[in-house]
């Protein structure tokens, strides 16, 4: 992570002002009736020769700019839900410093009256889960203040061996988005406890699981196996739709 090379400012002016950025929305389907019961519409960037870039790379290289940082994180939030696919929900992820980077957090929160407003379906907030204890502070105060307004929350990357899992975030969040780790260490009969362990917990406290990075027919298996809810994942490659 160290070692990564930021993008320059250069190249984060010429995003912002140009807009080179477009939406990917990827189904989330139901493990029973293998019906599409959201999208997550997730972030795109390009440079000036439309090649892709990297959205983590992206939103790492701004955080050196918070001001910046909400300025695009607010326009693909504008983008995303102005081409949802109508008839789904809609999963859309938000970075916690981008909600608190415009200083504002109360009611007046400009992604928080963007989700208010937006009328064609239900929009689900992701948050991802990281290590650092302030993101968690933070991720509590916004999941609050999205609570209050009917906003479900969903908590990503759990499981990822990369994150750390706030036990009081994840007792807030309507959905648990397991980490494509999972599958990849199926076979660790240890792990696996863990795994079902969360999903026993999620259901008892009436969560849904979303188990991501589904490729094959295996993997679908065992997402239902392990009775998740839901599957997301390039198996549904011919379903993804794309923006910009």
């Amino acid at each position: 992570m160290k070692d990564k090379k930021l993008l320059n400012a250069e190249c984060l002016i010429d995003l912002l002002e140009n807009r080179r950025f477009g939406v990917e929305y990827q189904p989330i389907i139901s493990c029973k009736s293998q019906e599409i019961f959201a999208y997550e519409s997730l972030a795109r960037f390009y440079t000036a020769n439309n090649d892709s870039i990297r959205p983590d790379l992206v939103y790492e290289s701004l955080h050196t700019s918070p001001l910046s940082l909400f300025q695009i994180e607010y326009q693909q939030k504008k983008l995303q839900l102005s081409y949802a696919v109508n008839g789904h929900d809609i999963f859309v992820n938000l970075d916690q410093d981008s909600y608190f980077a415009c200083g504002v957090i109360g009611q007046n929160n400009p992604f928080l009256k963007l989700f208010k407003d937006f009328q064609k379906s239900k929009v689900v907030v992701e948050l991802i889960e990281n290590s650092e204890i302030n993101d968690a502070i933070r991720s509590l105060a916004m999941i609050d203040n999205l609570a209050q307004n009917n906003i479900a929350t969903a908590i990503d990357d759990v499981c990822n061996p990369q994150s750390m899992i706030s036990t009081s975030v994840i007792q807030l969040v309507d959905y648990i988005k397991l980490d494509k780790f999972v599958i990849k260490n199926k076979k660790n009969r240890n792990f696996m406890l863990l795994v079902k362990s969360i999903i026993d917990y999620a259901h008892s406290t009436n969560k849904k699981i979303i188990l991501e990075g589904v490729e094959t027919a295996e993997d679908l298996n065992l997402a239902k196996q392990l009775n998740c809810d839901f599957v997301q994942g390039f198996y549904y490659r011919h379903l993804f739709k794309k923006v910009g």
